[in-house]
């Protein structure tokens, strides 16, 4: 490790095996925690390369805890986090209205930790009950629509890093590979990250795979659609530029999508929402998100799946989804 950091250090990249192999020896506790918050700080001073990401990403998809859901066609909708807005839940409750719409997803999240409220944090504080077992996961996914893979209990080998991180309190390159980890590799996604070089190194990674993708960052700064501003997006057949006036829709103010300052606070605004009690503002920037999920998952136009998206909200069958999957996780 000394001399990995040295060359860090010094502005060198290491290769995407080292890179790949630093993490396999990290999760085999070959690293004291002095050497492994260094190793996160360095990544905080200089940019990662696409070879280092691939090489994190690789380690951690080959030490997972796998779960098959290939038979659902699922659909992941997860952000990096890491945008330090403080938004309310955005990504899962986009997750629900989606699976209220018809399409099945495998949500993998985690808790907060450069952020309030995390998605694990909310659907904790819910109630959820979390899982790593394929049947009861099965289940989710057929009665309920959507399944929640709680990171933690798919990545085993990353639990010499979760004290650190949370120590430290500040975004690592964990939360760039967050959306790319799900232990359940989905063939549908939709991924948003905090700056415009995360986007292009996904673009690259996920262009070379058989996945169906949405890749976007909001130019106001936000991991997601958030309707206070144009947000980029890449798939694998474009990259554009989305416009909210693109669904009817005006540009919204910062303070409407903010979070709350605790848990509670939350938790309270995601149940407001699905219970269709959300503000205008609110409801609109979650069935953008889950439309344009719908949309990569269905193959129609965002528009389409932004209607779509609306019912699902509107008909209760977003706040059904959750409730079942709250009953199921029991």
């Amino acid at each position: 490790m000394r001399q990995i950091l040295n060359r860090l250090i010094n502005q060198e990249k290491i290769s995407k095996e080292e890179a790949k192999n630093v993490l396999v020896n990290i999760s085999k506790g070959d690293y004291n925690t002095s050497q492994i918050a260094s190793f996160l700080t360095v990544y905080m001073m200089r940019s990662i390369s696409v070879e280092e990401l691939d090489g994190f990403r690789e380690a951690l998809l080959d030490l997972c805890l796998s779960i098959d859901l290939s038979a659902y066609n699922t659909i992941d909708l997860c952000g990096t986090g890491g945008d330090g807005k403080d938004t309310f839940n955005i990504s899962t409750l986009a997750s629900f209205v989606t699976a209220g719409a018809g399409v099945k997803v495998a949500k993998h999240g985690n808790y907060g930790v450069s952020s309030t409220c995390g998605s694990s944090n909310v659907l904790e504080f819910l109630g959820v009950k979390f899982t790593n077992e394929q049947d009861k996961i099965e289940k989710t996914i057929v009665d309920a629509g959507i399944a929640i893979l709680h990171a933690p209990l798919f990545h085993p080998a990353m639990k010499n890093v979760a004290p650190i991180r949370r120590e430290l309190g500040v975004k690592t390159f964990f939360n760039m590979l967050g959306p790319m980890v799900n232990p359940s590799f989905p063939k549908n996604q939709m991924v948003g990250v905090f700056n415009l070089e995360l986007a292009r190194m996904y673009g690259y990674l996920y262009q070379n795979t058989d996945k169906n993708y949405a890749i976007l960052h909001d130019l106001a700064g936000y991991d997601e659609i958030s309707l206070t501003n144009n947000t980029k997006v890449i798939t694998k057949n474009e990259d554009k530029m989305f416009s909210p006036s693109e669904l009817g829709l005006e540009i919204i103010q910062q303070s409407d999508i903010y979070g709350g300052k605790s848990v509670k606070d939350s938790a309270a605004i995601f149940v407001n929402i699905l219970n269709g009690n959300g503000t205008e503002a609110q409801q609109h920037v979650v069935c953008a998100n889950a439309g344009l999920a719908i949309s990569v998952a269905e193959k129609v136009s965002h528009l389409e799946g932004f209607e779509r998206a609306k019912v699902a909200l509107k008909s209760k069958n977003a706040l059904k989804s959750f409730k079942k999957l709250l009953e199921l996780s029991k």
